[in-house]
């Protein structure tokens, strides 16, 4: 006999069908529920309210986006942080994970009047640090940590824009071309 899986991993599934399907308006708790075959009051036993399933769902899904990334960049990995980072751009691909990232987008003003979506997005930001600088060889250490923040913060701010419109995406050599003249900024000014 093999294990039934738990309402509350069904559930995490069927949210993240309904993140990457759905406009966050039409991500209802029955929405989720019927995507995955789980009673609507196991919501609320499981997670306190449908806000914080989609917040969990959307923090996994960009998880696991986070390891196809890395598993994607696995032949970069002797190469220096900066080839690891052009390439980590070729791999993300927005378009990809379009609903799942317009719905994390949509939890982050409601984390603002909700202590425990808060608590779990920041949660996952300091999961995602030390991830994303082992996938760019930035170091295990406060500084590495702390530049995959910024990482974090420019890619986030991309995704956003390229969520508006998709002409404002920077890809490719424009991306390496805009860094370059971003650090050479920073290298003028300790001269």
């Amino acid at each position: 006999m093999s294990p039934q899986r738990s309402n509350r991993a069904q559930l995490i599934e069927g949210t993240l069908r309904c993140l990457e399907s759905l406009p966050p308006e039409r991500i209802t708790a029955r929405a989720i529920a019927e995507a995955s075959g789980a009673n609507i009051a196991s919501i609320t036993y499981h997670f306190g309210s449908k806000d914080t399933l989609v917040t969990e769902a959307a923090i996994e899904g960009l998880d696991r986006w986070l390891v196809e990334i890395d598993a994607r960049l696995g032949e970069v990995a002797g190469q220096s942080p900066a080839a690891r980072l052009r390439s980590a751009v070729g791999v993300l691909e927005p378009s990809r994970h379009t609903g799942l990232a317009r719905n994390y987008l949509a939890a982050l003003p409601k984390a603002q009047h909700d202590d425990r979506l808060r608590a779990l997005l920041a949660d996952g930001f300091r999961r995602a640090r030390p991830n994303v600088a082992g996938v760019l060889g930035l170091g295990a250490d406060q500084p590495g940590h702390d530049a995959a923040g910024l990482v974090l913060g420019l890619f986030h701010g991309m995704l956003l824009q390229v969520l508006l419109d998709e002409s404002l995406s920077i890809d490719g050599d424009r991306f390496a071309e805009a860094l370059e003249r971003l650090f050479g900024a920073l290298d003028e000014r300790d001269a």
